[in-house]
């Protein structure tokens, strides 16, 4: 029998992508999102690429501090899993609107545990973020590093992923593994699903992309004096697909053996500067972007890059693509789809 999964926040970026890997591993998936910052078009595109694997995918529009409605989902399916994506991601707007973080983030969190808890289902992937580690004292940061968020949206993480070490504690019948990401970028080979935010994008990459396509004038830059190569922050930039891909293999470690609370980081390994980012992108488009050069913002940390040794070892997973490839798929999206799942009219 195939592995009924529900996957929280499905139709966005980082789900959608983690939802076809799923469908083309042969499990059957739900998801609940509740398209704030998603688009069912992108579960459209999800089925054509699953093709004869379509129909293992359902959809339910609702949001995760409806208690109720998740009551009547885990009431009329029974999940062996559940891989939590949903949540606000905005480092710039959680330091604006921290109630809504909390409210969003913790409080929907809260919820969806409780429920799996009444249903009996407690399996959970829980999709962290590289943000809890704040400004690392070294690099790069293995999962033992001290936790000390810089921002709201941090904060949430770190909130969560004590949230669920302190059920799992509770209750040995847990397992949960939380994953820490770095910076996803990139979009599936095909170009018809990739990262479309609503609003001013809040990462660099969709930016560019904006920029490539002739939707913003030029790319503003934060903070070209930092303490590196060229003075732009270091990140460590993995490809969605590969993303993706260590969603599948957490699932597989919580189905063969008996984890407790355990932590992974996914990303390359590598830190790769903004401008470096930007440059393999005019390479790879063969569009040239134009740069303003701002002030840091606030929140923003130096130079932040993954161990991934764990995860390599534990999970048996490893980063596949480098930064030309991240790229290319990128511009493929971007290009394909110049404004996203809509077209100029809708989006504007």
């Amino acid at each position: 029998m195939s592995k009924n999964i529900l996957v929280t926040g499905g139709a966005g970026y980082i789900g959608s992508h983690t939802v076809l890997q799923l469908l083309l591993g042969g499990y059957n998936v739900v998801i609940i999102d509740n398209l704030v910052n998603s688009s069912e078009i992108a579960l459209d595109r999800v089925k054509q690429l699953a093709s004869d694997l379509s129909h293992n995918l359902s959809f339910i529009k609702a949001d995760l501090r409806d208690k109720e409605a998740l009551d009547k989902l885990f009431s009329s399916t029974k999940f062996d899993a559940v891989i939590h994506f949903a949540g606000l991601k905005s480092v710039a707007e959680s330091v604006q609107k921290p109630e809504l973080y909390y409210d969003n983030n913790v409080t929907g969190t809260n919820n969806l545990l409780e429920v799996m808890s009444v249903h009996g289902c407690k399996m959970l992937v829980f999709s962290s973020s590289a943000t809890v580690y704040g400004w690392p004292e070294k690099v790069p940061c293995t999962e033992e590093f001290p936790l000390s968020p810089t921002n709201p949206y941090g904060q949430t993480k770190r909130d969560i992923e004590d949230r669920c070490r302190d059920v799992q504690r509770l209750d040995g019948e847990w397992k949960i593994i939380l994953l820490r990401y770095f910076n996803p970028v990139g979009a599936h080979p095909s170009g018809d699903i990739g990262e479309d935010p609503r609003g001013i994008p809040n990462n660099l990459m969709p930016y560019v992309q904006q920029v490539a396509v002739g939707r913003r004038p030029h790319l503003t830059m934060y903070g070209s004096d930092y303490n590196t190569k060229d003075g732009t922050g270091v990140r460590d930039y993995i490809h969605v697909v590969d993303l993706a891909d260590g969603h599948i293999a957490a699932l597989k470690k919580l189905f063969d053996t008996d984890i407790g609370c355990e932590v992974y980081n996914l990303g390359t390994g590598k830190g790769t500067t903004v401008l470096e980012m930007v440059t393999a992108f005019e390479k790879t488009s063969g569009k040239k972007i134009p740069l303003v050069m701002a002030g840091r913002r606030s929140g923003d940390v130096e130079v932040v890059y993954a161990s991934t040794e764990k995860a390599e070892l534990e999970l048996n997973w490893k980063a596949k693509y480098g930064i030309e490839k991240m790229c290319r798929d990128q511009w493929n999206w971007a290009s394909k789809n110049p404004y996203g799942y809509y077209s100029a009219d809708d989006k504007e």
